[in-house]
């Protein structure tokens, strides 16, 4: 799933910020100090950056499992 555009407490955009986050977060920063830096002050806001989980990679390996299952009794 995507980040939502939007904070779900107080509606400040949080969306446009999201990649960047991740590609500072993956390159070693501490996370209080990009958030910091990126000037997201409200809780609600971090919290939404923070705890988001990229569930299309958790999803897709069963995906492909059930691909390759169906290819396979395909050809039988």
């Amino acid at each position: 799933m995507l980040i939502p555009i939007r904070c779900f407490t107080c509606g400040n955009l949080i969306g446009d910020k999201y990649e960047e986050f991740v590609r500072r977060i993956k390159n070693g920063e501490e996370a209080k100090k990009v958030l910091d830096d990126m000037k997201i002050e409200r809780y609600c806001c971090r919290r939404m950056l923070l705890t988001h989980i990229e569930v299309i990679d958790q999803i897709l390996p069963y995906y492909e499992a059930i691909a390759r299952r169906e290819k396979t009794h395909s050809n039988v």
